[in-house]
């Protein structure tokens, strides 16, 4: 590794905020203090934004990513679209596929050892189901590519963080997916993940699926037939695990620093903490990935595309984030 880490940077479906966040994320000296930025997108597309937006970047466009320096934005393009087939705020299928293109450069590079981290823009899910795909999001694709076994999404809002039990799943389907063997992988991932991070013993808090807990099964036997067999099982092995614990309280006992990480259940039961604390600026990181991929928890933003007004806090602290854990090998405090 160069003294700062190499951090690859999806442009994302670029119909969206993704080069607008990125360019004005790129433009804060921070990040460029703390690692080498390598865009893998359009060259066209990111010079156009900077311009729109009367900000100057120092880019450097290269074909190796022996090429990149430091003090640059270097660029890496892989020639598949440009401004004229596309139409901001709109869902493109060219800019779906050019978007899926460029987060499976980014890891090829990474387990390749070529660059060090990956910090991806939103991609839009339409439009690469429209290309044909059927996994639709960054995880999904680059689990497959890697062929990773148990994943995991976290995300990371100032002393918050939480790990998905399932994402993108109606809630129908995400409560089908609690069951004991679930439960339990996502436990052990999630330790194993904090270990790695440098944490003794992580302190894992389960968040329960029904209200009170189910109430002894009143409101519902998730947590008995499943929940926490799964968390007497993680507790044998010597995982410092507690739960499950009504949502309306998990939350605040980890804002209050009680635990580490709360395991969640499915989408909105930790995107929604999440975004209140911090809705601009929360990061989602992958577990079980062989590589670093860290993201903005905000989506494409068709609506505001083109306007110069997203927040690029989210872009902003992705990278930051993933050039620490590349530095460092541990998470930020």
């Amino acid at each position: 590794m160069k003294d700062k880490p190499i951090v690859a940077i999806t442009m994302g479906d670029v119909c969206g905020i993704g080069p607008e966040v990125i360019v004005k994320a790129l433009n804060d000296k921070e990040v460029m203090n703390q690692c080498i930025p390598l865009v893998i997108g359009s060259t066209s597309i990111l010079e156009k934004t900077a311009y729109e937006l009367g900000l100057t970047l120092k880019l450097k466009q290269i074909y190796e990513p022996s090429e990149v320096a430091e003090g640059l934005v270097s660029i890496m393009d892989l020639e598949n679209i440009n401004e004229q087939e596309i139409t901001i705020g709109k869902i493109t299928p060219k800019a779906g596929q050019a978007s899926v293109d460029w987060i499976l450069k980014a890891a090829q590079l990474l387990s390749q050892g070529l660059v060090n981290a990956m910090a991806t823009a939103p991609i839009n899910k339409e439009a690469v189901q429209a290309c044909g795909y059927k996994e639709v999001g960054h995880m999904e694709l680059l689990q497959e590519y890697s062929g990773a076994k148990d994943v995991a999404t976290m995300l990371t809002a100032k002393n918050l963080r939480v790990v998905h039990l399932t994402t993108h799943r109606s809630l129908a389907r995400a409560v089908e997916y609690v069951t004991k063997d679930n439960v339990l992988a996502k436990i052990t991932l999630t330790d194993k993940c904090f270990k790695d991070w440098g944490f003794a013993s992580p302190r894992i808090a389960i968040a329960a699926l029904n209200p009170h807990g189910g109430e002894g099964g009143i409101l519902g036997l998730e947590e008995i037939n499943e929940i926490i067999p799964a968390v007497e099982e993680a507790t044998s092995k010597g995982i410092n695990i507690s739960g499950p614990i009504p949502a309306d309280s998990v939350f605040p006992q980890a804002v209050a620093g009680k635990y580490d990480v709360v395991l969640v259940l499915y989408h909105d039961q930790g995107h929604i903490p999440i975004k209140v604390i911090d809705f601009d600026g929360s990061v989602s990181i992958n577990l079980g990935l062989p590589f670093i991929r860290t993201s903005v928890d905000h989506g494409t933003a068709f609506d505001i595309a083109g306007k110069g007004i997203a927040n690029p806090d989210g872009m902003l602290n992705s990278i930051k984030v993933a050039a620490h854990i590349a530095k460092t090998g541990k998470l930020p405090e």
